[in-house]
Order: C-alpha cells, then sequence, then structure tokens
C-alpha cells in the first residue's frame, strides 16, 4: 500500500465517523497510537471535518453577531492547530529520510510533503460533500448533474494529486529530491508581531 493509499483510507474513515454525529462539539475518538502517523493523518483530518462545517455555520447570513464572533475564534485557533499538525507531519518525513543522501543534482520541491497531504485531506473532504449533493432528494436534476460533474473532476484529481505525493516521497527516498521545510511564520497570532496586539 502506498503513502497515499493508506492516507486517503484514514481521511474517509475521519469524515465517515464525524458524520455518524455531524457536530463541531463532538469529541474526536482517535482510534491510531499516539506517536504514530497514522494518529497525525486521522487528527489532521478530524480538524479539518469540524473547521469545514464551522465555516458553513458562520456563513449563515441570520447568525448573531456575538456567536460569529466566536465561530471565527475558533476557526483562528483551529487554523493554528491545523498549521501546527502538517509541521509535525513534515518533521515525521525528515526523521524518515534522515539518513538519504541527497544525489548531486536533487532538486527542491515546490512544497514539502505534509502541505500536499493538507490538500489531500481538504480534497477528501470536497469529494465527501460533493457526493452528498448528487445524492440530494430536494434538488432538481439540473443541480445533480453539475455535482456530478464536479465530482468526476474532484476525483481524478485525488487521483492526481495522490500520484504526484506517492512519487515526490519516492524521489526524497532515492536523494533525486529533498526536504527543505519553512516554518509557517503566522504573525496575526503572535502578540509580539500583530501591532494590534502589541500596542493594546
Amino acid at each position: 500500500m502506498t503513502f497515499t493509499e493508506k492516507a486517503n483510507q484514514i481521511f474517509q474513515q475521519a469524515i465517515r465517523d464525524y458524520h455518524l454525529k455531524d457536530d463541531v462539539d463532538t469529541p474526536i475518538n482517535n482510534p491510531y497510537e499516539r506517536e504514530s502517523i497514522e494518529y497525525s493523518l486521522y487528527l489532521k483530518c478530524w480538524i479539518d471535518t469540524v473547521q469545514w462545517h464551522l465555516e458553513d455555520i458562520i456563513r449563515d447570513p441570520h447568525i448573531d453577531p456575538t456567536e460569529a464572533l466566536g465561530l471565527k475564534r475558533r476557526i483562528d485557533r483551529s487554523n493554528q492547530d491545523r498549521t501546527d499538525l502538517v509541521e509535525e507531519i513534515d518533521t515525521y518525513f525528515r526523521r524518515t529520510y534522515a539518513d538519504v543522501k541527497a544525489l548531486p543534482d536533487a532538486r527542491l520541491n515546490t512544497e514539502s510533503p505534509a502541505w500536499a497531504i493538507d490538500r489531500l485531506s481538504i480534497l477528501a473532504l470536497k469529494i465527501w460533500h460533493m457526493k452528498e449533493q448528487t445524492e440530494r432528494k430536494d434538488a432538481d436534476e439540473a443541480h445533480i448533474q453539475l455535482c456530478q460533474a464536479k465530482l468526476d473532476v474532484l476525483l481524478e484529481q485525488q487521483v492526481d494529486l495522490s500520484t504526484a505525493i506517492d512519487q515526490l516521497l519516492e524521489d526524497i527516498e532515492a536523494g533525486r529530491k529533498y526536504m527543505k521545510v519553512y516554518r509557517q511564520m503566522k504573525m496575526y497570532n503572535d502578540p509580539s508581531t500583530n501591532p494590534i496586539l502589541y500596542k493594546k
């Protein structure tokens, strides 16, 4: 099994588990061992899934402004958790390939493996929810057909992105590409770099 075959299975599992209750306050019940990459992948997709639904809720035009502000703050925290977890997954890859000697002509990739996997997790969510749209009983045929066409594209994109990630990991393992990870330096969450916070 390739890395992305495993990842896509875990993403599907996390999304399915969330939708058993379909409630953003449902506690996570991660079935994997704490220090494993499987644990991190499940947690990553769970965070993405909860945030997906928070983003839906906050777009309610009739939402109470105070509730909306609370949701915005919750989404900000979720984004930080998501970023931290992506960096944790990249740390796993750096450890995995720590002994690989890059070839003299090795090239740098545009993004790290974990940020590509971040996109794969979001893609799994798009596929799940677009499939839901194709199964609606209260929508007309035009809507169903449009969503089916979009779903077909998303499924093709999933195959392509999965292939590209597996090829990237193969290239890193063979020394044809090397990892260089830049930590996300989010300034708005840091009281020492956000002027609204440090000028208080």
